[in-house]
């Protein structure tokens, strides 16, 4: 016989745990250099998302005062 869960899962820890499993990995081409990359994801190779330079605001000078 098998044992029964004593208590029953919440929807969201079922979907933590179900979002946890990477099995297939959707991957998209770059609009700006054409590289296959993960959907909702800067690109690595450009620094582009959506269209849009974002690896140029990350970075950011640190003066002195």
């Amino acid at each position: 016989m098998a044992s029964e869960p004593k208590r029953r899962h919440s929807k969201g820890r079922k979907r933590t745990r179900r979002a946890a499993i990477n099995l297939a990995v959707n991957l998209v081409a770059c609009k700006n250099c054409g590289k296959l990359t993960k959907s909702h994801i800067v690109c690595k190779e450009c620094g582009f998302y959506h269209g849009k330079d974002v690896s140029s605001k990350q970075k950011v000078k640190v003066t002195k005062a």
